[in-house]
């Protein structure tokens, strides 16, 4: 088990996952990172990414967060999401219809903290319609 990493993703709610896996990549505000057993202790910001599980070299859970922060030590990636949900469970019309509000929300806004708010939402979810045509590619 030596060769593991313990991965584990919380959202507000729960813990969402927790098992051994051969590397976790997770999207880090400086850029994405790669996480294997033994790595060097450190603490990052996660931006509106996909989080990738590895098994051997293939990759076999796709996680949207919406950001975070995660904690590396040798032995563990702990990811304190934001918002967490299944690649898979994402809808392309879904996502798609919520820019389309997120976008007339902003034009609506009346003040800076809603005009923020609404921009922050909106990065969001062009992350997610982003992580969406990428997966899609593959």
């Amino acid at each position: 088990m030596a060769d593991k990493v313990e991965f584990e993703l919380v959202s507000p709610e729960k813990l969402l996952k927790s098992q051994p896996v051969d590397m976790v990549v997770v999207p880090g505000s400086e850029g994405d990172f790669g996480v294997l057993a033994g790595h060097s202790p450190m603490i990052s910001t996660v931006r509106p990414g996909v989080i990738d599980v590895y098994e051997g070299d293939r990759i076999v859970d796709r996680v949207f967060v919406a950001g975070g922060f995660a904690e590396v030590t040798e032995a563990r990636c702990t990811v304190l999401a934001e918002e967490a949900v299944a690649l898979a469970d994402l809808n392309r019309g879904a996502v798609e219809q919520q820019i389309k509000d997120l976008s007339e929300d902003l034009d609506d806004s009346k003040s800076d903290a809603e005009r923020a708010t609404a921009e922050s939402k909106l990065a969001v979810a062009r992350a997610k319609l982003e992580a969406l045509s990428q997966s899609s590619a593959h």
